[in-house]
């Protein structure tokens, strides 16, 4: 990259957000980010990505962040400096921002140098700084700190422990003035160190002599990252892909300082947290712009977070997790392909085991499923047919009447006929009326029979077209008598206009007269009125449905579940068989059934069945 110049540093000012943005009495906070050297260096750009973050979800106001970079801070040269204070006077002048917040430590020198050109009474915040880098003695009233502590010997130390071997330490670092201030700093703190290991400082060669020294490392050597911003080229390294560069050529293990290099290329160890101070930082500045007095912020500068290290270096370095220090967090940590696989390598040994037997197996399974099946089909007919005849004694009474009625009104017109056609003057008009009536009564009596036979004789009728009305009304002209004998009070709904369905008839009449006999059981202890209620309707699927309601003793929630599993039952003499019956009826004819415990008393069984238009 070439050398900036104060005309490229003018010509990027030119290239930033309008002050449209500050409209008079808009709602949201307005807040300038002072970049140090732009929005792509790191550290300070995966702080400032924080603090955004955390801007936009901790702040109970819009947030409106504008940005700009103290491009000078590369080089050291001041001279732009009061062109950058014109153009951000400028562009404030209507209407300053509610807050100014310096990332890193040359924008925060670049603020205390100018803060009485730039807004004396705005509140600002410094942070992503060291403290040793905050002149202090100029802060304001309106200036609240949010810095970090440097930990030099820590950094050696977590290197010398995990690699006691060490014998260089590799330091690369930058020309540009904050860089040189840190440099300066380092030498002096890494003297104690210097009978244990020897020091040698990148600061004064290009990116391209780094990497050939770092791929030619003798053994033992660690590399200490700490920032490159600009190389002794005076080449400006602003992307994030120096650091990458420089691992994809090292022959020895990197470490760093700050958080926001871990991930990919660095070991790991004691580390300044970037989420922890962003966090702190968005916090703060929520805090003077709810009205809180910057100065009377006081936050103590962070150390390192808790050490962290990279598994995958851990690997490559061949470094034991026994030497690092007590309460280190190993991330990014990869399973072995016995803990990756191993469900999947046990289920093939078994599957490659088992496979003959189990083919064997499937076999014989095959054909005494087939023989089951055959036997489940003949049972479930003889239990049908037990459940029709198991109805007949209860209804006898019922099928008497019936007969009886059409019988007796047989027998009086006949003799009526008789009785006109003996007249002097034989009636023959009266005559003729009475023997159709004859003939109706006595086709009401064959149809009875024919019902009756049908409903319990074992051999099912084929399926065919269905009216489910139809069925309803039969059933409950068969029980009428019963019904009434125990002063049950019938209530029908029928919707008319169903259509046809396809199914058995019988198979059918055998499910409505189960539910309805359940239902005539269940209230024959009910001491108020006693009403029973059959409704068929069209749901809001299409299909025909139809539902039986009682006012009996209803159903307990706990069995509603159960209610239609085989030999389960409520009552003191039931076999369990008789609502198991009717669900395998509606399951083949495609439905469903299911039972409703209904609030006071009562319940409710409905069953839906498909229409055929």
């Amino acid at each position: 990259m070439r050398r900036l110049t104060v005309f490229s540093f003018v010509l990027l000012l030119t290239c930033v957000a309008c002050p449209a943005a500050f409209a008079a009495g808009s709602p949201q906070k307005n807040i300038l980010m002072l970049h140090s050297f732009g929005r792509d260096f790191k550290p300070w750009s995966e702080y400032a990505k924080v603090v955004r973050t955390e801007l936009n979800r901790q702040s109970p106001w819009p947030v409106n962040i504008i940005e700009h970079s103290l491009l000078s801070a590369l080089h050291g040269d001041e001279n732009p400096e009061g062109s950058f204070v014109g153009y951000l006077r400028a562009l404030f002048g209507r209407e300053p921002p509610d807050i100014i917040l310096s990332m890193g430590a040359p924008a925060a020198g670049f603020v205390q140098r100018q803060r009485q050109q730039l807004f004396a009474t705005t509140p600002m915040v410094f942070t992503a700084v060291e403290q040793r880098r905050v002149q202090r003695s100029s802060l304001t009233e309106n200036d609240a700190v949010v810095a970090v502590a440097h930990d030099f010997p820590a950094i050696v130390d977590n290197i010398l422990r995990i690699l006691p071997d060490t014998k260089t330490i590799a330091v690369v670092i930058g020309g540009s003035p904050n860089e040189r201030f840190w440099l300066g700093e380092m030498r002096r703190e890494f003297t104690p160190f210097a009978h244990r290991v020897s020091f040698e400082w990148y600061n004064d060669r290009s990116f391209v002599e780094i990497l050939k020294q770092a791929a030619a490392s003798p053994p033992h050597t660690a590399i200490y990252w700490h920032s490159l911003n600009i190389d002794a080229a005076g080449v400006v390294h602003a992307s994030e892909t120096s650091l990458s560069d420089l691992y994809a050529v090292a022959n020895a293990p990197i470490f760093t300082f700050d958080g926001s290099f871990f991930g990919q290329e660095i070991v790991g160890g004691p580390m300044h947290s970037v989420l922890n101070l962003g966090r702190e930082t968005a916090s703060v500045v929520v805090r003077v712009l709810g009205g809180e007095k910057a100065g009377n912020i006081k936050v103590p500068a962070s150390g390192f977070a808790a050490p962290i290290y990279d598994w995958r270096q851990l690997q490559r370095w061949g470094i034991s997790e026994s030497r690092l220090p007590p309460g280190s967090e190993v991330l990014f940590r990869e399973p072995s392909a016995w803990q990756k696989y191993r469900w999947e390598i046990s289920a093939v040994a078994a599957v490659m085991l088992l496979q003959a037997g189990l083919i064997t197996w499937l076999i014989y399974e095959h054909r005494r499923r087939h023989a089951a099946e055959l036997a489940t089909r003949e049972a479930m007919s003889e239990l049908t047919q037990m459940n029709r005849v198991s109805g007949a004694g209860e209804l006898s009474a019922s099928i008497a009447h019936e007969v009886n009625q059409p019988l007796a009104a047989i027998a009086l017109n006949a003799s009526a006929a008789l009785n006109w056609l003996k007249a002097k003057t034989p009636d023959l008009e009266e005559a003729r009326d009475a023997l159709v009536r004859v003939v109706s009564e006595s086709h009401r009596a064959g149809d009875i029979v024919t019902n009756l036979r049908a409903l319990f004789r074992k051999d099912a009728q084929q399926p065919g077209t269905v009216e489910i009305n139809k069925v309803i009304l039969s059933v409950l002209a068969l029980v009428r008598i019963e019904l009434e004998k125990h002063d049950i009070e019938v209530h029908t709904q029928l919707d008319h206009g169903l259509p046809a369905m396809a199914g058995n008839e019988v198979q059918l009449q055998q499910v409505v007269l189960n539910l309805v006999m359940n239902a005539k059981d269940a209230m024959q202890s009910a001491p108020t009125q006693r009403e029973l209620r059959v409704q068929s309707q069209r749901s809001a699927d299409g299909r025909v449905q139809v539902s039986i309601e009682d006012s009996g003793s209803g159903i307990s929630p706990s069995d509603v579940k159960r209610i239609f599993q085989p030999m389960f039952t409520t009552k003191a003499h039931g076999m369990g068989m008789g609502l198991s019956i009717c669900r395998s009826i509606v399951e083949a004819h495609h439905g469903t059934i299911w039972a409703e415990a209904r609030t006071g008393v009562g319940s409710a069984f409905r069953f839906s069945l498909p229409a055929n238009g």
